[in-house]
């Protein structure tokens, strides 16, 4: 038999809820430090971010407009626009037409988006957010 009042909305919290300040929490709970929340560390991208931030930056490096490169790629503008804002995680086959409409292979695009993964890595090392074993180098790829 369930608690819970029929009309009344039923929330299942996803993370651990923890108590409010001063309501003194359950028992065991662990406490914040007194001067304040901790700084998160930076998320890592998504890789679709990634990509799609190197789709744009080459589309505006060579001053072309979203209808162009769409039309060249044959993908439709607002969904190219989506890709490129990291909101749609595209196929491989999308990925591959809007890299050669911008006079890439899609190697180059992995590659280049791999890059700004390390580059994120590095700096994350650098500032001593994470283990310098977490570190990364980019790909490796065999010949």
């Amino acid at each position: 038999m369930s608690t819970h009042a029929p009309n009344e909305p039923r929330v299942i919290f996803l993370r651990p809820q923890t108590p409010s300040p001063g309501s003194g929490g359950a028992a065991g709970a662990p406490r914040r430090p007194v001067g304040g929340p901790q700084p998160r560390a930076p998320r890592e991208p998504l890789w679709r971010d990634l990509v799609g931030g190197v789709l744009r930056r080459e589309r505006l490096a060579q001053e072309r407009t979203l209808k162009d490169v769409s039309e060249a790629a044959r993908i439709s503008m607002p969904y190219l626009s989506e890709v490129e804002r990291g909101r749609k995680e595209a196929s491989s086959e999308v990925l591959a037409a809007a890299a050669q409409a911008l006079g890439l292979g899609l190697a180059d695009l992995l590659l280049l988006a791999g890059d700004e993964l390390a580059r994120h890595t590095r700096s994350r090392v650098v500032r001593g957010r994470t283990s310098p074993t977490a570190q990364y180098d980019g790909f490796c790829l065999a010949a």
